[in-house]
């Protein structure tokens, strides 16, 4: 039986925070810009600390499993 769990939730949270998709942060004007499909090396920087830290609460302290059968 095979967790599927760090695959899945890493892939939905890659999609939902790319910069620039759903939101930036920082943006390019503003603080948090929404919906504008344009990144920084800034906000690239801060999103993928977000994914990281968002990951690893899932994975490790919530322990999200998913398995195969």
């Amino acid at each position: 039986m095979a967790d599927w769990a760090p695959v899945v939730v890493g892939f939905i949270l890659f999609i939902l925070l790319s910069p620039g998709l759903l939101f930036q942060m920082p943006g390019n004007g503003r603080t948090v810009e929404f919906a504008n499909f344009r990144t920084s090396g800034k906000s690239i920087v801060v999103h993928t600390v977000i994914f990281f830290v968002v990951l690893t609460i899932l994975l490790l302290a919530v322990r999200v499993h998913i398995y195969t059968g």
